[in-house]
């Protein structure tokens, strides 16, 4: 596993166990608020990351293969349905602290934020891999 793959797969656990916490401590507290502003910024880094540096390089190898270029672009329009999802979850809860609406906008968050780190770790980091290496 390259160097690259192990921080993005890093950072993916640091995001998920962000949101764990906020999970346990409520919206409602102001540790976790601040906990959920951190799980933002952190999510915000790790997507900045991907797009500087895991993307040009699949973009590079899906210029002369094909079944690459197709993955890349289901994963890209995932990922601007998960992103939006994602902000305007952020934004909503950065001041609102209704409980009953951020428990099931939070487990619908988590989910698809949980799927697509599968996804991303079980094909697209492998693809990376591949191609980098």
């Amino acid at each position: 596993m390259s160097p690259l793959i192990k921080a993005l797969v890093a950072e993916h656990l640091e995001i998920t166990q962000a949101l764990n916490r906020v999970k346990q401590l409520g919206i409602q507290s102001q540790e976790g608020r601040d906990t959920l502003l951190a799980a933002k910024k952190g999510l915000l880094a790790h997507l900045e990351k991907e797009d500087r540096l895991l993307y040009p390089a699949l973009n590079r190898a899906a210029q002369s293969n094909e079944s690459l270029k197709r993955t890349l672009a289901v994963f890209a329009a995932d990922m601007n349905q998960v992103s939006s999802s994602a902000l305007a979850f952020f934004d909503k809860y950065a001041s609102d602290s209704s409980g009953i609406a951020f428990a099931k906008d939070f487990g619908g968050l988590f989910a698809t934020l949980s799927q697509r780190i599968r996804k991303e770790e079980n094909i697209l980091y492998k693809k990376y891999d591949e191609v980098s290496g």
